[in-house]
């Protein structure tokens, strides 16, 4: 008969607890702690980028359709700087959304961890 060689296990690997453990040493604080509010935050901070990623595309096809129905040079260069304008003002509108939902879910998870 062939001995076979004993298959050992894979060690449990402590890789996701000692990464944790690094980061509140590092300064994170308690991370495993987070509150639910805290995790409802992100959570509706990552959909209202979904949100906005959607309607930027939705802008992209609508400038390509009007760029592809454009007559002249002019009528090209104005939907263009229609496009870039739009753009930059949703942006700085979408950025300030996120500057608020991110102050909201501090404060919040403040709160929450300081009771």
């Amino acid at each position: 008969m062939v001995n076979k060689p004993e298959t050992q296990k894979p060690a449990k690997s402590d890789a996701p607890l000692s990464a944790l453990a690094q980061l509140q040493e590092a300064g994170f604080g308690n991370m495993l702690g987070l509150s639910t509010a805290w995790m409802e935050a992100l959570n509706d901070m990552g959909a209202e980028m979904a949100t906005f990623v959607a309607e930027r595309i939705r802008e992209d096809v609508k400038t390509q359709h009007e760029i592809l129905h454009c007559k002249n040079v002019a009528e090209l260069q104005h939907i263009q700087a229609q496009f870039v304008q739009k753009a930059m003002d949703q942006y700085q509108a979408e950025t300030g959304k996120l500057v608020e939902m991110s102050t909201q879910a501090f404060a919040k998870n403040r709160a929450d961890t300081s009771t």
